[in-house]
Protein backbone atom coordinates (compact mmCIF):
# COMPACT_ATOMS: atom_id res chain seq x y z
CA UNK A 1 0.00 0.00 0.00
CA UNK A 2 1.67 3.38 -0.97
CA UNK A 3 -1.13 5.25 0.65
CA UNK A 4 0.00 6.90 4.34
CA UNK A 5 -3.70 7.88 4.81
CA UNK A 6 -6.81 8.44 3.05
CA UNK A 7 -9.37 10.45 4.05
CA UNK A 8 -13.03 9.84 3.01
CA UNK A 9 -15.61 12.27 2.58
CA UNK A 10 -14.77 13.28 6.33
CA UNK A 11 -17.25 15.31 8.29
CA UNK A 12 -16.93 17.14 11.53
CA UNK A 13 -19.44 19.15 13.62
CA UNK A 14 -19.38 20.29 17.07
CA UNK A 15 -22.03 20.64 19.41
CA UNK A 16 -22.59 23.81 21.00
CA UNK A 17 -25.55 25.94 23.15
CA UNK A 18 -26.82 27.43 19.83
CA UNK A 19 -26.89 23.94 18.14
CA UNK A 20 -24.42 21.66 15.95
CA UNK A 21 -21.32 23.59 13.89
CA UNK A 22 -19.97 22.00 11.13
CA UNK A 23 -16.37 22.56 11.03
CA UNK A 24 -15.26 19.99 7.86
CA UNK A 25 -17.74 18.72 4.97
CA UNK A 26 -17.36 15.92 2.75
CA UNK A 27 -13.56 16.29 2.88
CA UNK A 28 -11.54 13.82 0.62
CA UNK A 29 -8.11 13.74 1.25
CA UNK A 30 -4.85 11.33 0.51
CA UNK A 31 -1.33 11.31 1.53
CA UNK A 32 1.24 8.79 -0.38
CA UNK A 33 4.49 7.69 1.01
CA UNK A 34 7.50 10.44 1.56
CA UNK A 35 4.82 13.20 0.13
CA UNK A 36 4.51 16.13 1.63
CA UNK A 37 1.00 17.49 1.48
CA UNK A 38 0.26 20.88 2.57
CA UNK A 39 -3.19 22.28 4.14
CA UNK A 40 -4.01 25.97 3.99
CA UNK A 41 -6.99 28.60 4.34
CA UNK A 42 -7.47 31.20 6.37
CA UNK A 43 -8.69 30.70 10.35
CA UNK A 44 -11.86 28.58 10.51
CA UNK A 45 -11.51 26.83 7.51
CA UNK A 46 -11.01 23.30 8.49
CA UNK A 47 -7.64 22.42 7.96
CA UNK A 48 -6.54 21.89 11.58
CA UNK A 49 -9.98 19.88 12.86
CA UNK A 50 -9.00 17.70 9.12
CA UNK A 51 -5.42 17.15 10.36
CA UNK A 52 -6.11 16.25 14.21
CA UNK A 53 -8.48 13.92 13.05
CA UNK A 54 -6.08 11.78 11.93
CA UNK A 55 -4.62 11.17 15.50
CA UNK A 56 -8.23 10.99 16.68
CA UNK A 57 -7.38 14.11 19.01
CA UNK A 58 -11.12 15.72 18.45
CA UNK A 59 -12.71 16.72 21.58
CA UNK A 60 -15.88 14.99 23.25
CA UNK A 61 -18.56 17.16 21.48
CA UNK A 62 -17.05 16.33 17.98
CA UNK A 63 -19.24 14.12 15.94
CA UNK A 64 -17.52 12.90 12.89
CA UNK A 65 -18.81 10.51 9.91
CA UNK A 66 -17.13 9.44 6.85
CA UNK A 67 -13.34 7.56 6.88
CA UNK A 68 -10.03 7.85 8.40
CA UNK A 69 -7.87 4.86 7.02
CA UNK A 70 -4.61 4.94 8.01
CA UNK A 71 -1.50 2.64 7.24
CA UNK A 72 1.08 1.61 8.98
CA UNK A 73 4.94 1.84 7.74
CA UNK A 74 5.27 -1.44 6.40
CA UNK A 75 1.85 -1.55 4.70
CA UNK A 76 0.56 -3.90 6.74
CA UNK A 77 -2.00 -2.73 8.36
CA UNK A 78 -4.81 -0.28 8.01
CA UNK A 79 -6.74 1.27 10.83
CA UNK A 80 -10.04 3.66 10.58
CA UNK A 81 -9.26 5.98 13.35
CA UNK A 82 -12.71 7.50 13.54
CA UNK A 83 -14.27 3.89 14.78
CA UNK A 84 -11.50 1.72 16.64
CA UNK A 85 -11.23 1.60 20.32
CA UNK A 86 -8.86 4.06 22.44
CA UNK A 87 -6.74 1.18 23.09
CA UNK A 88 -6.05 0.99 19.28
CA UNK A 89 -5.85 4.72 18.93
CA UNK A 90 -3.26 4.69 21.62
CA UNK A 91 -1.27 2.23 19.63
CA UNK A 92 -0.89 3.68 16.54
CA UNK A 93 -0.27 7.43 17.61
CA UNK A 94 3.53 7.34 17.97
CA UNK A 95 4.01 4.29 15.68
CA UNK A 96 2.15 5.11 12.97
CA UNK A 97 1.72 8.80 12.93
CA UNK A 98 2.75 11.92 15.80
CA UNK A 99 2.11 15.43 15.63
CA UNK A 100 4.39 18.23 15.60
CA UNK A 101 2.49 20.91 17.36
CA UNK A 102 2.23 24.83 16.60
CA UNK A 103 3.57 25.94 19.88
CA UNK A 104 6.60 24.06 21.21
CA UNK A 105 6.87 25.57 24.54
CA UNK A 106 3.47 24.48 25.45
CA UNK A 107 3.91 20.80 23.78
CA UNK A 108 6.91 20.48 26.03
CA UNK A 109 6.86 19.67 29.96
CA UNK A 110 8.73 22.64 32.12
CA UNK A 111 9.28 20.00 34.44
CA UNK A 112 11.08 17.17 32.82
CA UNK A 113 14.26 17.42 30.92
CA UNK A 114 14.03 16.83 26.89
CA UNK A 115 15.82 13.49 26.90
CA UNK A 116 12.78 12.04 29.84
CA UNK A 117 10.02 13.27 27.27
CA UNK A 118 11.34 11.76 24.16
CA UNK A 119 12.16 8.50 26.28
CA UNK A 120 8.74 8.44 27.38
CA UNK A 121 7.21 7.51 23.90
CA UNK A 122 9.96 4.87 23.51
CA UNK A 123 8.93 3.28 26.67
CA UNK A 124 5.32 3.68 26.19
CA UNK A 125 5.52 1.75 22.65
CA UNK A 126 8.24 -0.48 23.67
CA UNK A 127 9.98 -3.10 26.21
CA UNK A 128 13.39 -0.39 25.76
CA UNK A 129 14.88 -0.22 28.93
CA UNK A 130 15.35 3.70 30.12
CA UNK A 131 19.29 3.31 28.84
CA UNK A 132 18.45 1.89 25.54
CA UNK A 133 15.69 4.67 25.68
CA UNK A 134 18.08 7.38 26.42
CA UNK A 135 20.77 6.35 23.94
CA UNK A 136 17.96 6.34 21.65
CA UNK A 137 16.89 9.89 22.78
CA UNK A 138 20.41 11.11 22.33
CA UNK A 139 20.69 9.79 18.91
CA UNK A 140 17.38 11.11 17.03
CA UNK A 141 18.89 14.55 19.11
CA UNK A 142 21.84 14.32 17.04
CA UNK A 143 19.83 13.62 14.07
CA UNK A 144 17.35 16.72 14.13
CA UNK A 145 20.49 19.35 14.51
CA UNK A 146 20.78 19.56 18.88
CA UNK A 147 24.41 19.98 19.52
CA UNK A 148 26.01 18.29 22.32
CA UNK A 149 23.01 15.71 22.01
CA UNK A 150 25.06 13.80 24.97
CA UNK A 151 24.71 17.15 27.06
CA UNK A 152 21.51 18.33 25.87
CA UNK A 153 19.67 15.34 26.38
CA UNK A 154 19.58 16.35 30.52
CA UNK A 155 18.80 20.08 29.90
CA UNK A 156 14.98 21.26 30.46
CA UNK A 157 12.83 22.98 27.58
CA UNK A 158 12.88 26.20 29.28
CA UNK A 159 17.30 26.09 28.09
CA UNK A 160 16.75 25.74 24.35
CA UNK A 161 15.80 28.78 22.18
CA UNK A 162 12.68 28.77 20.34
CA UNK A 163 14.20 26.96 16.37
CA UNK A 164 15.82 24.36 19.35
CA UNK A 165 12.24 23.36 21.05
CA UNK A 166 10.80 23.11 17.74
CA UNK A 167 13.91 20.51 16.58
CA UNK A 168 12.87 18.39 20.31
CA UNK A 169 9.22 18.21 19.28
CA UNK A 170 9.67 16.72 15.74
CA UNK A 171 12.30 14.74 17.54
CA UNK A 172 10.00 13.30 19.69
CA UNK A 173 7.99 12.91 16.59
CA UNK A 174 10.54 10.79 14.68
CA UNK A 175 12.00 8.44 17.64
CA UNK A 176 9.43 6.04 17.19
CA UNK A 177 9.75 6.22 13.02
CA UNK A 178 6.48 6.48 12.50
CA UNK A 179 5.30 6.40 8.14
CA UNK A 180 2.83 10.04 8.68
CA UNK A 181 3.95 13.43 10.79
CA UNK A 182 1.25 15.75 11.18
CA UNK A 183 2.73 19.17 11.56
CA UNK A 184 0.29 22.02 12.50
CA UNK A 185 2.01 25.54 12.16
CA UNK A 186 5.22 23.78 12.65
CA UNK A 187 7.63 27.29 11.87
CA UNK A 188 4.72 30.50 12.49
CA UNK A 189 6.54 31.77 15.63
CA UNK A 190 10.23 31.81 14.47
CA UNK A 191 12.20 33.88 12.51
CA UNK A 192 12.99 33.39 9.20
CA UNK A 193 16.58 31.38 9.28
CA UNK A 194 15.24 29.46 12.04
CA UNK A 195 11.79 28.86 9.89
CA UNK A 196 14.73 28.28 6.73
CA UNK A 197 16.59 25.52 9.13
CA UNK A 198 13.28 23.70 10.67
CA UNK A 199 12.35 23.25 7.23
CA UNK A 200 15.49 21.82 6.07
CA UNK A 201 14.85 19.66 8.90
CA UNK A 202 11.35 18.55 7.54
CA UNK A 203 12.81 18.05 4.36
CA UNK A 204 15.43 15.05 5.59
CA UNK A 205 12.91 13.73 7.38
CA UNK A 206 10.79 13.01 4.31
CA UNK A 207 14.21 12.27 2.08
CA UNK A 208 16.05 10.17 4.79
CA UNK A 209 13.64 8.90 7.29
CA UNK A 210 11.07 8.85 4.22
CA UNK A 211 8.52 9.99 6.34
CA UNK A 212 5.46 11.59 4.81
CA UNK A 213 4.34 14.99 6.15
CA UNK A 214 0.69 16.87 6.20
CA UNK A 215 2.11 20.56 6.75
CA UNK A 216 -0.59 22.68 7.95
CA UNK A 217 0.26 26.16 7.41
CA UNK A 218 -0.99 30.21 6.16
CA UNK A 219 2.24 30.75 4.85
CA UNK A 220 2.69 30.44 1.21
CA UNK A 221 6.28 30.54 0.95
CA UNK A 222 6.96 27.50 3.35
CA UNK A 223 3.94 25.72 1.02
CA UNK A 224 6.13 26.80 -2.25
CA UNK A 225 9.55 25.82 -0.21
CA UNK A 226 8.57 22.10 1.07
CA UNK A 227 5.35 20.83 -0.31
CA UNK A 228 4.81 18.65 -2.80
CA UNK A 229 1.01 18.88 -3.49
CA UNK A 230 -1.77 21.80 -2.17
CA UNK A 231 -4.88 21.32 -0.37
CA UNK A 232 -7.10 24.76 -0.29
CA UNK A 233 -9.93 24.67 2.05
CA UNK A 234 -12.37 27.45 2.69
CA UNK A 235 -14.99 27.24 5.27
CA UNK A 236 -14.98 23.28 5.84
CA UNK A 237 -14.21 22.60 2.23
CA UNK A 238 -11.45 21.61 0.09
CA UNK A 239 -11.78 24.14 -2.84
CA UNK A 240 -8.96 23.05 -4.97
CA UNK A 241 -6.00 20.26 -4.85
CA UNK A 242 -3.01 20.41 -7.21
CA UNK A 243 0.91 19.68 -7.41
CA UNK A 244 2.73 22.59 -5.94
CA UNK A 245 3.48 24.47 -9.14
CA UNK A 246 0.25 23.90 -11.26
CA UNK A 247 -1.08 25.73 -8.06
CA UNK A 248 0.90 28.54 -8.02
CA UNK A 249 1.19 29.20 -11.24
CA UNK A 250 -2.62 28.66 -12.79
CA UNK A 251 -5.12 28.40 -9.66
CA UNK A 252 -8.63 27.52 -10.22
CA UNK A 253 -10.57 28.31 -7.66
CA UNK A 254 -11.55 32.16 -6.53
CA UNK A 255 -10.28 31.88 -3.55
CA UNK A 256 -6.88 29.93 -3.93
CA UNK A 257 -6.77 33.31 -6.42
CA UNK A 258 -7.74 35.46 -3.78
CA UNK A 259 -5.24 33.69 -1.06
CA UNK A 260 -2.41 34.32 -3.51
CA UNK A 261 -3.36 37.80 -4.28
CA UNK A 262 -2.68 38.56 -0.34
CA UNK A 263 0.47 37.35 0.20
CA UNK A 264 3.14 40.10 0.72
CA UNK A 265 6.33 40.09 -1.89
CA UNK A 266 9.50 41.54 -1.57
CA UNK A 267 9.30 44.86 -3.65
CA UNK A 268 6.03 45.59 -3.33
CA UNK A 269 6.21 48.12 -0.92
CA UNK A 270 8.60 50.81 -3.01
CA UNK A 271 5.67 52.63 -4.57
CA UNK A 272 3.67 52.83 -1.32
CA UNK A 273 7.39 54.16 0.07
CA UNK A 274 7.43 57.26 -2.70
CA UNK A 275 3.87 58.20 -2.63
CA UNK A 276 4.31 58.29 0.98
CA UNK A 277 7.59 60.12 0.88
CA UNK A 278 5.80 62.60 -1.72
CA UNK A 279 2.97 63.55 0.60
CA UNK A 280 5.46 64.96 3.15
CA UNK A 281 5.85 68.70 3.47
CA UNK A 282 9.77 69.53 2.09
CA UNK A 283 10.54 70.64 5.80
CA UNK A 284 10.17 67.38 6.74
CA UNK A 285 13.58 66.02 7.96
CA UNK A 286 14.40 69.89 9.87
CA UNK A 287 11.26 68.68 12.03
CA UNK A 288 13.00 67.23 15.72
CA UNK A 289 12.76 63.71 16.00
CA UNK A 290 10.77 61.60 17.14
CA UNK A 291 13.03 59.35 18.55
CA UNK A 292 16.88 59.11 18.39
CA UNK A 293 19.29 56.70 19.54
CA UNK A 294 22.89 57.46 19.75
CA UNK A 295 25.60 54.64 20.89
CA UNK A 296 22.52 52.94 22.71
CA UNK A 297 23.93 50.18 24.87
CA UNK A 298 21.20 47.90 27.15
CA UNK A 299 22.91 45.22 29.44
CA UNK A 300 20.50 42.85 31.29
CA UNK A 301 22.42 42.04 34.45
CA UNK A 302 23.68 38.40 35.06
CA UNK A 303 22.94 37.06 37.72
CA UNK A 304 24.56 34.63 40.54
CA UNK A 305 28.10 35.95 39.13
CA UNK A 306 27.41 35.69 35.76
CA UNK A 307 28.39 38.35 33.23
CA UNK A 308 25.46 40.65 32.33
CA UNK A 309 24.15 40.12 28.48
CA UNK A 310 24.40 42.52 26.14
CA UNK A 311 21.66 42.87 24.15
CA UNK A 312 22.18 45.91 22.44
CA UNK A 313 24.91 47.32 21.17
CA UNK A 314 26.28 50.86 19.96
CA UNK A 315 23.09 51.19 18.03
CA UNK A 316 22.02 55.22 16.57
CA UNK A 317 18.48 55.19 14.20
CA UNK A 318 16.20 57.99 14.17
CA UNK A 319 12.23 57.81 13.89
CA UNK A 320 10.67 60.98 12.24
CA UNK A 321 7.49 62.75 12.71
CA UNK A 322 5.07 60.47 10.66
CA UNK A 323 7.57 58.02 9.44
CA UNK A 324 7.81 54.28 9.95
CA UNK A 325 11.10 52.60 10.73
CA UNK A 326 10.69 48.67 9.89
CA UNK A 327 13.17 47.24 12.68
CA UNK A 328 14.20 43.49 11.75
CA UNK A 329 16.57 40.87 12.51
CA UNK A 330 16.16 37.34 13.87
CA UNK A 331 15.51 36.53 17.39
CA UNK A 332 18.12 37.41 19.89
CA UNK A 333 19.00 40.41 18.05
CA UNK A 334 17.78 43.16 20.37
CA UNK A 335 14.23 44.54 18.06
CA UNK A 336 11.82 44.08 20.83
CA UNK A 337 14.77 44.99 23.48
CA UNK A 338 14.81 48.67 21.46
CA UNK A 339 10.95 48.32 21.68
CA UNK A 340 10.85 48.36 25.18
CA UNK A 341 13.02 50.82 25.89
CA UNK A 342 11.18 53.30 24.00
CA UNK A 343 8.19 52.40 26.14
CA UNK A 344 10.03 53.09 28.91
CA UNK A 345 9.80 49.48 30.33
CA UNK A 346 13.65 48.51 29.70
CA UNK A 347 16.17 50.61 31.23
CA UNK A 348 18.95 52.22 29.12
CA UNK A 349 22.34 51.43 30.66
CA UNK A 350 24.42 53.13 28.17
CA UNK A 351 24.51 55.83 25.26
CA UNK A 352 21.55 58.01 24.82
CA UNK A 353 18.24 57.36 23.99
CA UNK A 354 15.82 60.67 23.41
CA UNK A 355 12.04 59.59 23.31
CA UNK A 356 9.73 62.93 22.27
CA UNK A 357 12.94 64.94 23.65
CA UNK A 358 12.67 63.47 26.89
CA UNK A 359 16.24 61.13 27.73
CA UNK A 360 15.50 57.66 28.84
CA UNK A 361 19.33 57.02 30.30
CA UNK A 362 18.59 57.45 33.68
CA UNK A 363 15.15 58.62 33.74
CA UNK A 364 12.77 58.21 36.68
CA UNK A 365 9.39 56.59 36.24
CA UNK A 366 7.49 59.76 37.27
CA UNK A 367 9.43 62.14 35.02
CA UNK A 368 8.12 59.88 32.11
CA UNK A 369 4.90 58.52 33.42
CA UNK A 370 3.32 62.06 31.66
CA UNK A 371 5.20 60.75 28.05
CA UNK A 372 3.05 57.40 28.22
CA UNK A 373 -0.11 58.89 26.38
CA UNK A 374 2.08 59.53 23.52
CA UNK A 375 3.30 56.64 22.87
CA UNK A 376 1.00 54.02 21.92
CA UNK A 377 1.84 50.00 21.91
CA UNK A 378 0.55 47.13 19.71
CA UNK A 379 1.86 43.84 21.41
CA UNK A 380 2.59 40.51 19.64
CA UNK A 381 -0.65 38.03 20.85
CA UNK A 382 -3.29 40.15 21.32
CA UNK A 383 -5.10 37.56 23.39
CA UNK A 384 -2.54 37.37 25.95
CA UNK A 385 -2.74 41.49 26.08
CA UNK A 386 -6.36 41.40 26.86
CA UNK A 387 -7.80 41.40 30.12
CA UNK A 388 -10.45 38.01 29.99
CA UNK A 389 -11.92 39.45 31.88
CA UNK A 390 -13.10 42.65 30.56
CA UNK A 391 -15.47 43.48 27.55
CA UNK A 392 -13.67 44.78 24.54
CA UNK A 393 -14.94 48.25 24.95
CA UNK A 394 -13.68 48.37 28.65
CA UNK A 395 -10.23 47.38 27.73
CA UNK A 396 -10.19 50.55 24.55
CA UNK A 397 -11.41 52.69 27.35
CA UNK A 398 -8.59 51.37 29.63
CA UNK A 399 -5.94 53.86 28.75
CA UNK A 400 -9.03 56.99 28.82
CA UNK A 401 -9.55 56.27 31.97
CA UNK A 402 -5.82 55.06 33.27
CA UNK A 403 -5.24 58.80 31.91
CA UNK A 404 -7.97 61.08 32.77
CA UNK A 405 -9.20 61.58 29.69
CA UNK A 406 -12.66 59.58 30.76
CA UNK A 407 -14.04 59.00 34.28
CA UNK A 408 -14.73 55.43 33.22
CA UNK A 409 -15.89 53.01 30.65
CA UNK A 410 -19.35 54.04 30.40
CA UNK A 411 -18.56 57.07 29.88
CA UNK A 412 -16.13 56.47 27.03
CA UNK A 413 -18.54 54.99 24.67
CA UNK A 414 -18.55 57.00 22.81
CA UNK A 415 -14.96 57.58 21.99
CA UNK A 416 -14.76 53.63 21.92
CA UNK A 417 -17.13 53.19 18.90
CA UNK A 418 -15.31 55.58 17.50
CA UNK A 419 -12.22 54.03 17.69
CA UNK A 420 -13.75 50.38 16.79
CA UNK A 421 -15.14 52.21 13.79
CA UNK A 422 -11.66 53.36 12.19
CA UNK A 423 -10.50 49.94 12.60
CA UNK A 424 -13.38 48.65 11.41
CA UNK A 425 -14.87 46.19 13.82
CA UNK A 426 -18.86 47.23 14.33
CA UNK A 427 -19.49 49.08 17.82
CA UNK A 428 -21.36 45.99 18.74
CA UNK A 429 -18.42 43.72 19.32
CA UNK A 430 -17.41 46.26 21.87
CA UNK A 431 -19.83 44.39 24.02
CA UNK A 432 -18.24 41.21 23.39
CA UNK A 433 -14.93 39.50 25.00
CA UNK A 434 -11.78 39.32 23.90
CA UNK A 435 -12.57 35.07 23.51
CA UNK A 436 -15.43 36.12 21.04
CA UNK A 437 -13.59 37.37 18.53
CA UNK A 438 -11.29 35.91 15.88
CA UNK A 439 -7.24 36.67 16.37
CA UNK A 440 -7.60 39.27 13.36
CA UNK A 441 -10.68 40.59 14.94
CA UNK A 442 -8.24 40.71 18.40
CA UNK A 443 -5.56 42.60 16.20
CA UNK A 444 -8.06 45.31 14.69
CA UNK A 445 -9.17 46.01 18.58
CA UNK A 446 -5.51 46.14 19.62
CA UNK A 447 -4.75 48.61 17.12
CA UNK A 448 -7.68 50.72 18.83
CA UNK A 449 -6.52 50.49 22.27
CA UNK A 450 -3.06 51.49 21.03
CA UNK A 451 -4.84 54.69 19.35
CA UNK A 452 -7.01 55.69 21.39
CA UNK A 453 -4.82 58.39 23.22
CA UNK A 454 -3.95 59.62 19.46
CA UNK A 455 -0.28 59.08 19.98
CA UNK A 456 2.59 60.30 18.43
CA UNK A 457 4.43 57.27 18.03
CA UNK A 458 3.44 53.74 18.19
CA UNK A 459 5.32 50.69 18.72
CA UNK A 460 4.03 47.83 17.07
CA UNK A 461 6.04 44.18 17.76
CA UNK A 462 5.34 41.23 15.57
CA UNK A 463 1.47 42.26 15.12
CA UNK A 464 0.68 39.75 12.23
CA UNK A 465 2.79 36.90 12.65
CA UNK A 466 0.38 34.99 14.23
CA UNK A 467 -2.15 35.76 11.56
CA UNK A 468 -3.09 33.74 8.38
CA UNK A 469 -2.35 35.41 4.95
CA UNK A 470 -5.48 36.99 4.26
CA UNK A 471 -6.30 37.88 7.62
CA UNK A 472 -2.97 39.75 7.94
CA UNK A 473 -3.40 41.35 4.89
CA UNK A 474 -6.48 43.57 5.86
CA UNK A 475 -4.43 44.16 8.86
CA UNK A 476 -1.75 45.40 7.32
CA UNK A 477 -3.51 47.49 5.18
CA UNK A 478 -5.65 49.20 8.21
CA UNK A 479 -2.61 49.74 9.64
CA UNK A 480 -1.49 51.73 6.54
CA UNK A 481 -4.68 53.91 6.34
CA UNK A 482 -4.48 54.47 10.06
CA UNK A 483 -0.85 56.09 10.08
CA UNK A 484 -2.09 58.10 6.87
CA UNK A 485 -5.24 59.27 8.86
CA UNK A 486 -3.55 59.64 12.01
CA UNK A 487 0.13 60.62 11.25
CA UNK A 488 2.00 58.96 13.64
CA UNK A 489 5.12 57.38 13.63
CA UNK A 490 5.71 54.03 14.28
CA UNK A 491 8.84 51.27 15.46
CA UNK A 492 7.14 48.41 13.18
CA UNK A 493 9.04 45.30 14.72
CA UNK A 494 9.23 42.03 12.43
CA UNK A 495 10.64 39.28 11.52
CA UNK A 496 8.91 39.26 7.77
CA UNK A 497 10.75 41.05 5.48
CA UNK A 498 7.90 41.47 2.81
CA UNK A 499 5.38 42.55 5.57
CA UNK A 500 8.40 45.69 6.64
CA UNK A 501 8.62 46.33 2.85
CA UNK A 502 5.21 46.73 2.77
CA UNK A 503 4.55 49.19 5.53
CA UNK A 504 8.12 51.28 6.25
CA UNK A 505 9.99 54.51 4.45
CA UNK A 506 13.19 52.93 5.95
CA UNK A 507 14.58 49.69 7.58
CA UNK A 508 17.41 48.93 10.18
CA UNK A 509 18.87 45.48 10.38
CA UNK A 510 19.95 44.13 13.56
CA UNK A 511 21.96 40.95 14.13
CA UNK A 512 23.36 40.29 17.87
CA UNK A 513 22.22 43.64 19.04
CA UNK A 514 24.08 45.70 16.33
CA UNK A 515 22.88 47.63 13.68
CA UNK A 516 24.64 46.28 10.50
CA UNK A 517 22.58 48.31 7.91
CA UNK A 518 19.69 50.76 7.13
CA UNK A 519 18.22 52.23 4.46
CA UNK A 520 14.88 52.86 2.16
CA UNK A 521 13.18 49.05 1.14
CA UNK A 522 14.84 49.18 -2.43
CA UNK A 523 18.34 49.92 -0.46
CA UNK A 524 18.65 47.32 1.99
CA UNK A 525 16.26 44.90 0.18
CA UNK A 526 17.22 45.26 -3.11
CA UNK A 527 20.82 45.48 -2.93
CA UNK A 528 21.85 44.36 0.80
CA UNK A 529 25.20 45.17 1.12
CA UNK A 530 25.66 43.15 4.59
CA UNK A 531 26.63 39.64 4.63
CA UNK A 532 23.90 38.74 7.07
CA UNK A 533 20.90 41.22 5.26
CA UNK A 534 22.09 38.82 2.31
CA UNK A 535 21.17 35.43 4.26
CA UNK A 536 18.22 37.12 5.73
CA UNK A 537 16.70 37.66 2.19
CA UNK A 538 17.95 34.41 0.71
CA UNK A 539 15.87 32.73 4.26
CA UNK A 540 13.06 34.24 3.44
CA UNK A 541 10.65 32.01 1.08
CA UNK A 542 8.76 33.18 -1.81
CA UNK A 543 5.47 32.23 -2.80
CA UNK A 544 6.78 30.61 -5.86
CA UNK A 545 8.08 27.32 -6.57
CA UNK A 546 10.62 27.43 -8.79
CA UNK A 547 11.89 30.73 -7.70
CA UNK A 548 12.27 29.00 -3.70
CA UNK A 549 13.94 26.15 -5.25
CA UNK A 550 16.78 28.83 -6.61
CA UNK A 551 16.65 30.55 -3.40
CA UNK A 552 17.26 27.51 -1.07
CA UNK A 553 20.50 27.08 -3.47
CA UNK A 554 21.46 30.50 -2.93
CA UNK A 555 20.87 29.68 0.83
CA UNK A 556 23.13 27.23 0.69
CA UNK A 557 25.96 28.99 -0.91
CA UNK A 558 25.99 31.68 1.47
CA UNK A 559 26.12 29.12 4.69
CA UNK A 560 29.22 27.11 2.90
CA UNK A 561 31.07 31.03 2.36
CA UNK A 562 30.36 31.73 6.33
Amino acid sequence: MSTVVDIRNLGVSFSTDAGAVKAVEDVSISVERGEVLAIVGESGSGKTVTAKTILGLLPETATTKGAVVLSNREGTRESDVISISKQKLRDIRGTDVAMVFQEPSTALNPVYTVGWQIAEGLQAHSDMSKKEARAKAIEILGRVGIPDPEVRVDHYPHQFSGGQKQRVVIAMALVLDPGLIVADEPTTALDVTVQAEILDLLRRCRDEFGTAIVLITHNMGVVADLADRVAVMYQGNVVEQADVKTLFAAPQADYTKALLAAVPYVGHGTVRAAERAAARPTNWTDQPPVVEATDLEIVYPGRFGRAGFRAVDGVDLVIRPGEVLGLVGESGSGKTTIGRAIAGLTKVTGGSLKVLDAEMNGIRERQFRPLRSRIGFVFQDPASSFNPLLTIAECVAEPLVIHGRAKDASSARARVNELLEAVQLPRAYGDRYPHELSGGQRQRASLARALALEPELLIADEPTSALDVSVQARVLELFAELQREFGFASLFISHDLAVVDLLADRIAVLYRGRLVEEGTGTEVLGSPADPYTQRLLASLPVPDPVAQAERREELRRLREAE
